[in-house]
């Protein structure tokens, strides 16, 4: 049974119309319960699906509440959508999102074994894409953890709003006279994007993170560090935007 004197964790997701998407995210909140079971859990969505973020904070009952973001890297849904929808309501705070973090590169490292490719084959590590400067920020960051990990070239590229695309970027690598790279879908779940990772050039696409019990471990992570940061405020006090001890301050933001 839920534990009402722990903050509500309100899991929100970005939302898509993909069936199996949805049931991958659902996954992922079963896991945190299962992880937690102390724990409120709510499900809210900043696009494509309901119930909504702004209403699901409206409906909550009195008391503390944390938005852990079901994201992989801070940008416009961090920063305005949940920012305005914390900020909104008393004792309420927007934990950082899932990545970047090297558990992430570790898994990205699994899922390209999996489908078979070479520790010096090069890779796209493709990602959502986001017009804030933060995101490609993140994206880079976890391109030099996955470097780490293997020995071949590593580029980013974006779905949408962020350049190199997806495709630019395989074309860049091969560029060289190298094979066609793989891509690593850096992305939580099936889904448009996703799918259409197929028509970039590469030779392999790598399967999306879910299912993978470590991200419902981010996902309580990023809580508990929120909740650390509640209970440090004064008790009139809330944070009313992703708190700057929780989201890295990108410095071009």
């Amino acid at each position: 049974m839920a534990n009402m004197t722990q903050p509500i964790l309100i899991a929100c997701s970005h939302g898509t119309s993909s069936p199996a998407g949805q049931a991958a995210v659902n996954r992922l909140r079963e896991e945190m319960s299962e992880l937690r079971p102390e724990l409120d859990i709510r499900e809210a969505y900043v696009d494509v699906q309901g119930p909504e973020l702004p209403d699901v904070v409206a409906a909550l009952p009195e008391g503390r509440a944390v938005v852990v973001p079901l994201l992989l890297s801070v940008g416009y849904h961090v920063k305005v959508d949940i920012a305005q929808a914390v900020a909104s309501r008393p004792h309420t705070v927007a934990a950082a999102p899932l990545g970047p973090d090297p558990r992430l590169a570790a898994l990205l490292q699994q899922r390209l074994a999996q489908a078979g490719v070479k520790e010096d084959n090069g890779v796209v590590l493709a990602a959502a894409g986001s017009s804030d400067a933060c995101a490609a920020e993140d994206v880079n960051e976890l391109v030099a953890q996955l470097g780490v990990l293997r020995r071949g070239r590593i580029a980013a590229g974006f779905g949408a709003s962020a350049k190199p695309s997806v495709p630019e970027a395989v074309a860049d690598l091969m560029g060289d006279g190298s094979a066609p790279p793989a891509i690593a879908s850096y992305l939580l779940a099936p889904g448009f994007f996703h799918d259409q990772l197929a028509k970039a050039g590469a030779e392999v696409v790598s399967a999306p993170l879910l299912p993978a019990t470590v991200l419902a471990e981010l996902a309580l992570e990023r809580y508990d560090d929120a909740v650390a940061h509640l209970g440090a405020l004064p008790p009139s006090g809330d944070c009313g935007r992703p708190c700057r001890a929780l989201v890295k301050v990108c410095v071009r933001a």
